[in-house]
């Protein structure tokens, strides 16, 4: 049986991706699940510990999806399956993406581990990079800052991609996170060598059949 507190992120987590960011409040929250606002405030005291509490849950998940992938022979394929588990992870915690902006000028908690959390996205970024490079999937570069700019170009994609979708679609569902997929991994392809553009064929006819 699950514990309030775990109740309480569950519920939030819906609302905040139905209703949005600024729609929610504790008592909201505390409506939904037939509670008093007392009873909630007992595990969590402001909406911004609710808002933390779901924002570490979404680290951890794309954690444990980089440590799983990372780890896989064919290091194209990781490398894809990592870009697509995050799509899932942010489309599952997606009020994080479409109210971004908001909650790191509200919460330094949040906005400080994110700046920590760049820096290390980076570093596993420019690893992964390193032994597609040895695999002999990506070219060396060719003009100064190649990949760095790759990761930033890949990284703004990657935290704005669901704000587009709602923009263009009445809903995101799971038809969204397929198409975005194939659309930005497509940004790799030209840094392939001829054996990883061959590759990238093959898994990417595997990713979307």
């Amino acid at each position: 049986m699950k514990k309030t507190k775990a109740i309480i992120l569950e519920t939030a987590l819906e609302l905040f991706n139905v209703e949005g960011l600024p729609k929610v409040t504790l008592r909201t929250i505390a409506n939904k699940m037939g509670i008093s606002q007392g009873n909630l405030n007992y595990h969590f005291k402001k909406r911004d510990d609710i808002i933390e509490g779901l924002y570490f849950q979404l680290v951890t998940k794309i954690d444990e999806n980089i440590k799983h992938n990372e780890q896989l022979e064919n290091s194209l394929e990781g490398f894809l399956n990592i870009s697509r588990n995050m799509m899932h992870n942010f489309y599952e915690y997606r009020f994080f993406l479409l109210d971004f902006v908001q909650i790191i000028r509200e919460n330094p908690k949040i906005k400080a581990h994110y700046m920590m959390l760049l820096q290390l996205r980076e570093k596993q970024f420019s690893e992964l990079l390193q032994k597609l490079k040895i695999d002999g999937v990506i070219r060396e570069e060719r003009i100064p800052n190649e990949y760095k700019n790759l990761y930033k170009r890949s990284h703004i994609l990657a935290d704005f991609w669901i704000a587009s979708a709602q923009t263009q679609n009445k809903e995101i569902t799971s038809n969204s996170i397929h198409e975005y997929f194939n659309m930005m991994s497509q940004g790799l392809f030209p840094y392939l060598t001829e054996k990883g553009q061959n590759l990238y064929k093959r898994l990417m006819k595997g990713f979307l059949d």
